[in-house]
């Protein structure tokens, strides 16, 4: 059996990852805070276990791992996806709050997944680890250094892991998407065309999730170390 703990599972890009892997036949671990929100996402499926926790806690994150493991009977990838925007600012007038709480949930938070995670696959021997990064991680948007910096940070975290990971067949690799259609990225789609702009170049979230599958299908001697999916029509490659 497959099995795939997931952060951040109870909307957006965890959540449509979430069910394409339990369409898949894998056993899917679904960690957030909202225990609700995660049972929506499982909806009862047999192969689903929901496993409420914050990522930012040691606590939780070694905790949900170890009931994962012990529950689907192993590990074989953890897709450590939980992430948040805060408000958007110039670093002088970006509040030092929304500094620590991005710092908090974007970077430790993903550290503590992975620490737990790649402590379980070394005593099995081996597993993955796929990092949500970003196109954030390579470029910024305006007015975001807080989700910039937290990102850029998840690269070397990423790679750190690959090459510590290589000697123990723990694979890591980093997925970065850009502008996938999720409620978040819809307000934020709406905002624009309220203030008279183009909107948001958007991608159906579910081939987001596609990408996620083909890297988690891998076998242990195949490794996607860094993807890169976006929206077609979004401004990335090129210069004005």
């Amino acid at each position: 059996m497959k099995t795939i703990l997931i952060t951040g599972a109870s909307s957006g890009i965890g959540a449509a990852t979430a069910r394409l892997f339990l369409e898949q036949g894998w056993t899917v671990g679904l960690m957030a805070r909202r225990a609700e929100a995660l049972a929506d996402v499982a909806a009862d499926h047999p192969n689903s276990h929901v496993l409420p926790g914050d990522v930012t806690r040691p606590d939780d994150a070694a905790q949900v791992v170890a009931d994962f493991a012990d529950l689907a009977g192993g590990i074989n990838v953890l897709f450590n996806n939980a992430g948040i925007f805060v408000p958007a600012a110039p670093i002088d007038e970006t509040r030092i709050e929304d500094w620590n709480t991005a710092v908090s949930v974007n970077l430790t938070g993903m550290f503590l997944m992975a620490r737990a995670a790649f402590a379980r696959m070394r005593t099995q021997g081996g597993g993955r680890i796929i990092n949500n990064g970003s196109i954030s991680a390579h470029v910024p948007r305006e007015g975001a250094v807080t989700y910039t910096v937290t990102k850029h940070a998840i690269t070397g975290l990423t790679k750190q892991l690959a090459l510590d990971g290589r000697a123990l067949g723990i694979a890591c690799g980093q997925i970065d998407i850009g502008n996938a259609r999720t409620p978040m990225l819809e307000a934020l789609d709406a905002a624009q065309r309220d203030a008279g702009g183009d909107g948001v170049a958007m991608m159906n979230v579910e081939d987001a999730a596609r990408a996620v599958l083909h890297m988690a299908s891998l076998p242990p001697e195949a490794n996607v170390l860094t993807m890169t999916i976006m929206a077609n029509g979004m401004p990335y490659v090129g210069r004005g």
